[in-house]
């Protein structure tokens, strides 16, 4: 059987190692910048654009011969080494890797990337970038034509201001690396402010640093409600909002709205709990829309979006939802549930909390009538302490009711 090498190539070019296995190839792929560097080899050499046709020559050149493929750095992080072992399998596949883009800038900028997260926006929408690039101190960014680092900047930009985060948009730092290994190679360091205003070469990548949090070193499940920023008692109790979060069973991704959010308790456990959620919280009260942007701050809640309005009015603007929350509806409950009903999709569900009786009778009826499955769970909170005489603090019960598809 013959092998399929997939070569790394790496700011040095190719190696005295990599420069022999190639030379035994029949088939040589790879793209506009790397089949320079075996331009006098006796092998064919096609590029890997457009990928159907390449996978296609890769097949039928495979059958009689040897076959590279050139990649940039590592093709097995983030590279195309994933698809070719789909394609191949992995008894066909050698890899000759090279360092990685990501370890040759941040060798670069001088910068440790073991306790690093990596995310990659080539290619790939995003409905929030923040709070991909702020949920770790330090993040590594593959961009793209569309998702630049001046254009992420910007981003950045208008969400700390969002949440009137001051501090952090100066504290922040942004490098970029463009071009490595080129005669034009440019290394940028620099503040948000300055990386938006920037022309950066198309070919580059993004690292984006942040100082520690305290609240970061808090339980990522389990904030009581003395730690939670909130107004005159208006905040889900810790035991309802672990029930609560409970019958939500939250997705790791996707949309998560919360609304009549409150102190937004409940959108900082969803997301401190799953960090790729994109959290929605909407409240039309400016007391409470003040109190979500502290706690974001105060907990480093970025995938949070504060939206301040009336729930029926800013939905139809928000992406669809695959969980949503009602804390408070502004007497608009019916309204709110006809309207989220709508938009839930065939695994979503809806969790609707009651205290007075009306609510408690009105979410029910109104989540059936819109084709929900609905269950409720009634939870009767007593608290005391077991080395006092004082008697128990009894809490009034609370709905919990949940509708599904």
């Amino acid at each position: 059987m013959f092998s399929l090498m997939l070569i790394g190539v790496g700011c040095q070019g190719l190696t005295a190692q990599q420069t022999g296995m190639l030379t035994r190839c029949r088939l040589i792929i790879g793209d506009t910048r790397h089949l320079p560097l075996v331009k006098g080899m006796a092998a064919e050499q096609l590029p890997i654009s457009p990928l159907t046709r390449a996978l296609a020559s890769i097949r039928q050149a495979l059958a009689s011969g040897d076959v590279g493929v050139l990649a940039s750095g590592d093709p097995l992080f983030f590279g195309i080494g994933r698809m070719l072992l789909k394609e191949f399998g992995a008894d066909q596949l050698v890899v000759f890797p090279a360092l990685s883009t990501m370890q040759e800038a941040c060798a670069r900028f001088k910068l440790p990337w073991d306790d690093m997260k990596i995310i990659s926006l080539h290619g790939r929408k995003t409905l929030h970038a923040p709070g991909l690039l702020l949920g770790s101190e330090k993040t590594f960014v593959f961009t793209d034509q569309h998702n630049t680092p001046a254009h992420l900047a910007q981003q950045l930009i208008e969400y700390l201001e969002l949440i009137e985060d001051e501090a952090l948009l100066a504290q922040c730092r942004v490098h970029v690396a463009e071009n490595m290994g080129e005669t034009d190679e440019r290394l940028f360091s620099g503040t948000i402010a300055e990386a938006a205003t920037q022309d950066f070469a198309e070919l580059n990548v993004l690292i984006v640093t942040r100082p520690p949090l305290a609240g970061e070193d808090l339980p990522m499940f389990g904030l009581s409600e003395t730690e939670i920023t909130h107004s005159r008692g208006l905040i889900t109790k810790d035991e309802v909002r672990a029930v609560t979060m409970h019958a939500l069973r939250l997705p790791n991704t996707g949309v998560f709205w919360d609304l009549g959010a409150g102190s937004g308790s409940i959108s900082v456990a969803a997301a401190r709990l799953h960090p790729s959620l994109t959290v929605f919280a909407v409240d039309q009260h400016p007391e409470a829309f003040a109190n979500v942007r502290k706690n974001i701050r105060q907990f480093g809640c970025y995938n949070i979006i504060p939206i301040q309005g009336e729930a029926t009015a800013v939905l139809n603007d928000l992406p669809d939802p695959d969980r949503v929350f009602i804390g408070g509806s502004g007497g608009k409950l019916s309204a709110i549930i006809g309207q989220v009903a709508k938009r839930l999709p065939a695994e979503g569900r809806m969790v609707v909390n009651g205290v007075i009786g009306q609510t408690v009778a009105e979410a029910p009826q109104c989540m059936t009538d819109h084709g929900l499955k609905v269950e409720l769970t009634r939870v009767q909170i007593e608290r005391m302490i077991f080395s006092e005489i004082e008697p128990g603090k009894v809490l009034n019960p609370i709905t919990v009711m949940t509708g599904r598809k």
